[in-house]
């Protein structure tokens, strides 16, 4: 699968392609099923399917603020390769694009680069300048400059299925429930960097801390069932284990700074300092809690480890 940065990066012999346009943060089952509408009119019309996302976040430059991350661009073009994409083109979100109207954001985008013989969007979707387009805007244009559009219908599991509610059942903890909606295990990948060194030294159970990317969506605070995995594994070495992981502040120590770190369960030999790392939550175990002393947490502890047996069915 090709990676382009910018409309730039497009050659320029690129032939016709059906585009799919969207942030598509979190690549969940409402934006599969998209990906899956795009790849059944590439089929029809003998054409590869390009995903258009974006980065930053739209939000970071038209409010200032950033939702937190479900996928990182690099997590997120891999995603959207699994399900169906031929090429990821990577829009730096400017002020700039944020001003191009719908007309002049088809003309350079989809028409002078990509060649668009089709356009697949949620049917929500709003492009140019303060939103002014909309599928019907994109039917219009795609009429004089020669390509179709589709906007697909939103999912809904009860509720539609959206980043924004899975970002909120992460906030609550529920990432099994978040799972539902992502058609997978939610994951936060960093490198593992030097901790107090207390579960290795002090309560027996020797844990990789994380060191997240800034806005990175991590689940509230608790204990968690989950996997610990390589982001780039070595052929003939273990790549992955079961893990216990810990969200929060660490209030047993008086700790401040809200931590991620997981502990393979059985392993105490794992020399992981450097190296980048993932978790995937399966089950929140419990919330965060405050310990009168350190036997207490190193009881809790070891309850947790056995209900994480249970969970991951080890």
């Amino acid at each position: 699968m090709r990676r382009w940065n910018g409309w730039e990066d497009v050659p320029s012999d690129w032939g016709r392609s059906v585009v799919v346009l969207g942030v598509f943060d979190g690549v969940h089952r409402g934006h599969q099923a998209i990906l899956e509408t795009a790849v059944g009119r590439g089929r029809e019309l003998g054409a590869p399917v390009v995903v258009v996302t974006f980065d930053p976040h739209p939000e970071t430059v038209l409010r200032g603020t950033t939702p937190p991350v479900l996928t990182p661009m690099e997590r997120r073009v891999e995603l959207l390769g699994e399900h169906g994409a031929d090429a990821v083109c990577v829009l730096p979100f400017t002020e700039d694009l944020s001003r191009l109207t719908p007309e002049e954001f088809v003309r350079h985008v989809l028409v002078d680069r990509l060649r668009c013989a089709a356009v697949v969007v949620g049917e929500d979707f709003r492009f140019g300048h303060r939103a002014s387009g909309d599928v019907a805007a994109l039917t219009a244009l795609g009429a004089e400059h020669g390509f179709t559009a589709d906007g697909v219908a939103l999912l809904t599991d009860g509720d539609t299925v959206t980043s924004t509610r899975v970002r909120g059942l992460l906030t609550e903890g529920a990432v099994d429930r978040a799972a539902h909606l992502l058609g997978r295990p939610h994951r936060v990948e960093g490198e593992i960097v030097n901790g107090a060194a207390r579960g290795r030294e002090l309560l027996g159970f020797p844990t990789a801390n994380m060191d997240l990317p800034p806005a990175t969506a991590v689940p509230g605070d608790g204990v968690y069932a989950g996997r610990l995995n390589r982001c780039d594994p070595v052929d003939g070495e273990e790549s992955g284990w079961p893990a216990a992981v810990s969200v929060g502040t660490n209030p047993t120590f008086d700790g401040v700074e809200r931590t991620v770190e997981a502990y393979a369960l059985d392993r105490d030999d794992l020399d992981l300092y450097g190296l980048r790392m993932s978790v995937d939550f399966t089950e929140r175990i419990r919330g965060q809690e405050r310990f009168e002393s350190v036997d207490e947490l190193i009881a809790a502890m070891h309850r947790d480890v056995r209900r994480c047996r249970e969970i991951l069915h080890l």
